[in-house]
């Protein structure tokens, strides 16, 4: 029986928002140990949500004590292929709430959005694969595997280890991976590049104890002059990375207009931009370098007293189809290469996460266009890139190469995930669901 997809959807979408608001309001702080209950609480919500529906869901872990994975099967048709619909239900912690302009645990609606903590990072992306699976019902067109992990927002550390364990459970013909976003309101896209990260602790240190900065200034060099120099050299003159071997690639032919630039960058007045290139290619396919810690005393209350030693924390964007391993070995060879004046150098790997590049071709990525493309009203999606990393997206193509995986997702530009007023533009979210309820009819049409 065929089923009017856009009819179901104008009935299902009021609870789907009400099963998002019930979600958001639960604090499910991954990186917050107390809130660790409130975590298992969000995992015991996604897992009776999809029970409801008929789902065999289930809570696992990789041991004992680690965090909460909720795994929920439920089989279409025989001989219909098998889709892994992904998505996290721990969110960022919400910080100062003199920063938001409503409570970011209680789901307001301003304008076009519905602002709280998670509502759009991810439980949107929870909230998307139940409104597919509603329009549905029993009659779904392929066997659905729903995958919604516990501890994205920390680095998904006992992730390999659940795909190893659960394999057999999880393995899919095409998995949905829902924690990206689109171009722009009313303008689709499939997320196919991610950068890879490298953070690495730099110290130099220049004196055995801190000594007389009039005494000794002027002989002895200071070590916070002395890491800035060492900082200062990362980059060329144009602000491009300075690091030999990395590597760089070329970008979709995407147009980023200059207006919309500083206003979704909040660039201040009159800062001119960094690096060579197309605008898209120096946000998804080039290398970027960042000072995201400094140690150095405050200004206030400084004395005339040169520091024994300074520390950095470097965070080094990786383009797609460079490695972690030849990043930290570049990073290396240029810190040891241009350390000033005999300083002592030390670093520390902090963490790393791999680049990912997708070859979206093939029928499930022309399943996915035609659904984006009818559901945005005739509007093709853009094959995007992203700047910023999702490391287990490499981990899901390495567990399972014979899987397509489309990286989609509910964010625009305006999201403001992980920052304070973190929104959700309630009609492009609509999409997003409509979207994804005709991605799943146009898989399970496919020729078996």
């Amino acid at each position: 029986m065929s089923i009017d997809i856009a009819a179901r959807l104008a009935e299902v979408m009021p609870g789907v928002r009400r099963d998002l608001e019930d979600l958001v309001r639960i604090q499910s702080v991954s990186a917050d140990p107390a809130r660790a209950g409130e975590v298992e609480r969000s995992a015991e919500a996604t897992r009776d949500l999809f029970a409801a529906e008929g789902f065999e869901a289930e809570i696992v872990r990789a041991y004992d004590g680690a965090p909460p994975a909720v795994i929920a099967r439920k089989s279409g048709p025989e001989g219909a292929p098998t889709v892994l619909l992904y998505a996290h239900h721990d969110v960022q912690p919400e910080n100062d709430h003199a920063d938001w302009d409503s409570p970011p645990w209680e789901p307001t609606e301003r304008g076009d959005r519905l602002y709280a903590r998670g509502a759009a990072d991810d439980k949107a992306g929870i909230a998307a694969h139940l409104g597919a699976v509603r329009i549905f019902g029993d009659d779904l067109p392929v066997n659905l595997v729903m995958f919604i992990e516990g501890e994205e927002e920390v680095g998904s550390d006992t992730l390999v280890d659940l795909l190893t364990t659960h394999k057999d459970r999880l393995e899919a013909d095409v998995i949905v991976i829902a924690d990206s976003g689109n171009w722009d309101i009313g303008e689709p896209a499939l997320t196919t590049s991610l950068r890879g990260l490298v953070r690495m602790d730099v110290e130099v240190r220049t004196l055995t104890h801190a000594v007389h900065s009039g005494m000794w200034g002027g002989l002895v060099p200071d070590s916070i002059m002395t890491l800035s120099r060492l900082i200062a050299s990362l980059n060329n003159d144009d602000g491009s990375v300075a690091i030999e071997g990395l590597h760089s690639g070329p970008a979709a032919d995407v147009e980023y207009p200059e207006a919309r630039l500083r206003a979704e960058s909040g660039a201040a007045e009159g800062i001119e931009w960094i690096g060579a290139g197309s605008v898209v290619e120096r946000l998804w396919t080039q290398p970027a370098l960042s000072i995201t810690g400094l140690d150095a005393p405050k200004v206030e209350g400084a004395s005339n007293t040169l520091v024994p030693a300074a520390r950095c924390r470097i965070s080094l964007r990786i383009a797609p189809g460079d490695t972690t391993a030849n990043a930290v070995q570049c990073l290396q060879a240029h810190l040891e290469k241009h350390v000033p004046w005999g300083a002592t150098l030390s670093t520390t790997v902090v963490d790393t996460g791999e680049a990912t590049q997708i070859d979206a071709s093939g029928p499930a990525y022309d399943a996915a266009r035609a659904a984006f493309a009818e559901a945005w009203d005739g509007t093709a999606p853009v094959d995007m890139g992203v700047g910023g990393s999702i490391p287990f997206i490499a981990e899901f193509l390495e567990a399972f190469p014979q899987a397509s995986v489309l990286v989609t997702g509910v964010e625009d530009p305006d999201t403001r995930a992980h920052g304070a007023n973190e929104g959700l533009h309630l009609a492009e979210f609509e999409k997003v669901v409509k979207a994804e309820a005709l991605l799943l009819r146009n898989l399970g049409d496919l020729p078996r």
